[in-house]
């Protein structure tokens, strides 16, 4: 094999790599939450996805341990999606999107959806803080299709910056 055909065999390798990191649930240590059971969603949010490169609504507030049902609406023209994660790992994906714009994936963290569909993702939000969410498809990202999710700090349990829940 030669360097050209190793090269996306090794983009590949990292980009599950990745995927797993962000989709892996257990230990309770994803700042972004974990897949949700259907069976144990408390409510459901509907999302829309427009070619002005915006999600309706880009702000929501779920709490701690909630798991949601996000109800995810294409009315554009184009492929959208909705990803879940750090700030850090939306752009390292998206620079990943933007090499290889062909590329597929389905993570449970994420729903991809064609021009007047609509798809579903279930998240549970283990900690209280911010998530962001965007549409890493190629050029979306860099036009400001992002979202934030704000999770409310669940009643007795220490907030995400570790003071224990004790106010300042």
């Amino acid at each position: 094999m030669n360097s050209r055909s190793i090269r996306p065999l090794l983009f590949v390798t990292a980009l599950l790599a990745a995927s797993a990191t962000l989709a892996a649930p257990g230990h309770g240590s994803n700042p972004v939450g974990e897949p949700g059971k259907a069976s144990q969603v408390t409510r459901t949010v509907e999302v829309d996805m427009t070619d002005n490169m915006r999600f309706t609504p880009a702000q929501i507030s779920v709490r701690q341990g909630e798991t949601v049902r996000f109800v995810v609406k294409n009315s554009g023209a184009v492929k959208h999606e909705l990803v879940f994660g750090t700030p850090e790992e939306l752009k390292e994906h998206y620079a990943m999107m933007v090499k290889m714009p062909g590329m597929e994936h389905a993570d449970d963290n994420m729903v991809t959806v064609a021009p007047g569909k609509t798809g579903e993702v279930v998240w549970r939000f283990t900690k209280a803080g911010k998530v962001d969410f965007a549409c890493l498809q190629p050029g979306h990202y860099d036009a400001g299709m992002k979202g934030l999710v704000t999770v409310a700090q669940k009643a007795g349990a220490p907030n995400a910056g570790g003071h224990g829940g004790h106010k300042h």
